[in-house]
């Protein structure tokens, strides 16, 4: 098998509410768009994110009608969490889990756009499993 490209695509009531919200806060693009779909990416992301409205006639199987991205935290590793950090709360983003270091190595903080998507940007302090403070 060739992979030649990747998604995930999130069921939302409001595609167009969580797309605003990755362009304007994360810096992706529309790749494509139609009625109740749009597919956003970033060259440095590996993956497209797609947002399909709930109940969209295309969707199959018919048990996604009326699923949505509930549960669900989309993460992306960055370089600098504390910059990131400072620059969402500069930029009015409500923080859903203030920014926290886990015993791992991970440290992180989440954000949710207008349909309750999760977003979660994450540095790694340490690679896991080593511990805090060996190189």
């Amino acid at each position: 098998m060739r992979v030649t490209a990747s998604a995930v695509s999130l069921n939302v009531d409001d595609v167009e509410a969580s797309a605003s919200f990755l362009k304007r806060h994360f810096g992706f693009t529309e790749a494509m768009a139609a009625d109740g779909f749009v597919s956003l990416s970033r060259p440095d992301v590996g993956f497209n994110v797609i947002y399909l409205r709930t109940g969209l006639k295309t969707l199959k199987p018919e048990s996604l009608k009326t699923r949505r991205a509930d549960g669900l935290i989309v993460a992306f590793v960055v370089d600098d969490i504390d910059a990131e950090y400072a620059r969402i709360q500069a930029e009015g983003v409500k923080i859903l889990t203030p920014i926290e270091t886990e015993a791992w190595g991970e440290r992180y903080f989440q954000v949710a756009d207008a349909n309750g998507v999760i977003i979660q940007l994450v540095q790694w302090m340490h690679t896991p499993g080593q511990a805090e403070g060996v190189a």
